[in-house]
C-alpha cells in the first residue's frame, strides 16, 4: 500500500534566522501524530540542507534537494552533485521541476541525466511533469505527459525508488488548482503508463504527487483521488501551521 506523501519545496525562500524556528516548530508539530501511513519531506534551498538535515535526525521528516547537476563532480561553480547528496545522506531530490525547465531550459533529456545520477547515488527522485495552460487548452495534455515520461524514463529501471509529481504549470503559484477530477485524470495517465512501461505492481506501488496551489482547503479532496497519493507543496509549505495543517487531514485519511 502507497504511502501519503507531503512534501515542502520551499523554492528561492526563508532567510536563515527562520529556518530553525520553523523546523523546531514542525518537529513539535510532528511529535504526538501517528506517521506510518504518511511520509513528510522538506525540500529547503541548499545553503540549508545541513541544518535541516541536523534537525530531521532528531524528527519525523525527511530531507530532499531540490535539484542537483547531471554531472558527478568538476568545475561547475554553483552547482552540487548526487554525490554531495549521498555524503550528506538525504533521501530525496526534487528534478524536472517547471521552474527549472523554463528558466534555466532543462530538458527532458537532462532530467533523464539526473534521475541517472541520483539513482547512482541512492537518493529517490521526485521527477516532476506537467502541462502549461497554452497545452491544455490545445488538448495536448496527455500528449505532453507521455513525452515528458518517456523522456525522463529512458533506460531507467525502477522498483520503488521514484516518485512522480504531477504539476499543471498553470497552477503553480496562480493560486488556480486543478479540480480534483482533472488531476486524477492525468494522475490515472501516469499510473497506466507505469503499467505500460514497467509493470503493474511497480505502477501500483510508485508513488504519484500532486503540485500545483495544494494548501488545506483542498488537499482532503485531491487525496481521496484514487491515483493522487500526496503534494509536492509550494507557497503553503512556507507556513508552518498550514504545512502542519495538511499533515494532519493526511494522517485522518
Amino acid at each position: 500500500m502507497r504511502k501519503i506523501i507531503i512534501a515542502g519545496n520551499w523554492k528561492m525562500n526563508m532567510l536563515f534566522p527562520e529556518v530553525e524556528e520553523f523546523l523546531f516548530e514542525l518537529s513539535d508539530e510532528l511529535e504526538g501524530k501517528d506517521l506510518n501511513s504518511v511520509d513528510v519531506i522538506v525540500c529547503p534551498p541548499s545553503p540549508y540542507l545541513e541544518i535541516t538535515s541536523d534537525i530531521a535526525n532528531d524528527s519525523k521528516f525527511y530531507v530532499g534537494a531540490q535539484n542537483i547537476n547531471e554531472n558527478n563532480n568538476g568545475a561547475y561553480t554553483g552547482e552540487i552533485s548526487a554525490a554531495m547528496l549521498k555524503s550528506m545522506e538525504l533521501t530525496y531530490c526534487i528534478i524536472g521541476h517547471s521552474e527549472r525547465r523554463k528558466y534555466f531550459s532543462e530538458s527532458d533529456e537532462m532530467v533523464n541525466a539526473k534521475l541517472k545520477k541520483l539513482h547512482e547515488n541512492c537518493i529517490v527522485p521526485i521527477v516532476c511533469i506537467g502541462e502549461t495552460l497554452e497545452q491544455r487548452e490545445q488538448g495536448i495534455t496527455k500528449k505532453i505527459i507521455l513525452s515528458q515520461l518517456d523522456g525522463a524514463f529512458k533506460d531507467i529501471k525502477i522498483n520503488n525508488n521514484v516518485v512522480i509529481a504531477y504539476e499543471p504549470i498553470w497552477a503553480i503559484g496562480t493560486g488556480k488548482t486543478a479540480t480534483p477530477q482533472q488531476a486524477q485524470e492525468i494522475h490515472a495517465i501516469i499510473r497506466k503508463w507505469l503499467e505500460e512501461s514497467y509493470k503493474k505492481d511497480i505502477a501500483e506501488n510508485v508513488s504519484i504527487l500532486y503540485g500545483g496551489s495544494m494548501k488545506p482547503e483542498n488537499v482532503k479532496e485531491l487525496l481521496l483521488q484514487s491515483d493522487i497519493d500526496g503534494g509536492l507543496i509550494g507557497g503553503a509549505s512556507l507556513d508552518v501551521s498550514k504545512f502542519s495543517k495538511m499533515i494532519e487531514i493526511a494522517v485522518e485519511l
